[in-house]
């Protein structure tokens, strides 16, 4: 049996820029609200960014302790629109868990 070898960076290099891209908007569901009640949080990620990218682009950003990364793809839907066959794009969603003592407010600005 062969072992897997897990890098673990200790901080990924990257511009601000680039975190901006990666945490795109919060996720304001039932659900999200919800898994606040556990300290998470739900933000929009784009396909190809990668959970220490995550990490350390919430802790930057936000100036929080991030425990854990959970993301998940959703495939976009097939739809009709009068006759015509489209396809929705795919995304990704990545849920943050903050360590205790740290709070995210996304829902700041929000009418």
């Amino acid at each position: 049996m062969s072992k897997r070898r897990i890098h673990k960076p200790s901080e990924v290099a990257m511009s601000r820029e680039r975190m901006y891209d990666i945490v795109r908007a919060p996720v304001i569901t039932e659900k999200a609200t919800m898994a606040s009640e556990n300290n998470q949080v739900a933000f929009q990620v784009p396909l190809e960014a990668s959970k220490p990218e995550i990490r350390h682009a919430v802790e930057q950003l936000f100036d929080v302790k991030v425990t854990s990364v959970n993301t998940l793809r959703l495939k976009g839907k097939v739809k009709r629109f009068r006759g015509i066959r489209g396809r929705r794009s795919d995304s990704k969603k990545a849920y943050v868990t903050l360590a205790e003592g740290y709070h995210i407010d996304v829902t700041t600005g929000v009418s």
